[in-house]
């Protein structure tokens, strides 16, 4: 099970709030969240409630100042626990429109670059059959990034990602 803990300033000061699952609006906990510690387990965290805006995976460790680490241009406003698999299956259809349409692929390793490797110039919709995955903004797995777990995305850009493309994939192992 994974722990991270939220403080309301940088270098871990002011109030905190603990968390083990899923928090959809960490400001009904704490004014602002500007540092936090993940104590084991992995989260991806987000600039703003109910799971949206941009997303940093986090891993064990400690974040003194979350925001200039991330680049939010605001606090973490949410976080979702992760779990990890060591074992089994990975499938991901991607789709170059919205709605499941255009060019499709699927996915059960991880792909650096969906340019090189399909020809695609862009992927807005996927299902994700198998595993959990993340999906950057830029190839080599580097930029923003989206978690994606088992079910149907339409639509990144009504999930607040209007401005993003994703050009690389990579499995959520055991770390």
């Amino acid at each position: 099970m994974g722990r991270i803990t939220f403080f309301e300033e940088r270098n871990f000061q002011g109030r905190s709030y603990e968390c083990l699952s899923d928090c959809s609006d960490i400001s009904s906990y704490l004014s602002m969240c500007q540092s936090c510690r993940v104590e084991n387990g992995c989260f991806m965290v987000y600039e703003r409630p109910n799971f949206l805006g941009n997303q940093y995976f986090m891993r064990k460790g400690d974040y003194a100042d979350s925001m200039s680490l991330m680049g939010m241009r605001d606090c973490i406003k949410s976080c979702r626990a992760i779990p990890m698999q060591q074992r089994g299956q990975f499938r991901m259809k991607i789709f170059e429109r919205e709605n499941f349409r255009g060019q499709s692929h699927e996915l059960q390793e991880d792909c650096d670059n969906i340019m090189d490797h399909f020809h695609m110039n862009d992927c807005m919709s996927c299902q994700v059959m198998d595993g959990h995955w993340l999906l950057f903004e830029h190839p080599q797995f580097r930029g923003r990034m989206m978690y994606v777990r088992p079910g149907e995305y339409r639509s990144f850009r009504e999930m607040g990602l209007s401005s993003m493309r994703l050009m690389s994939m990579r499995r959520i192992l055991d770390i």
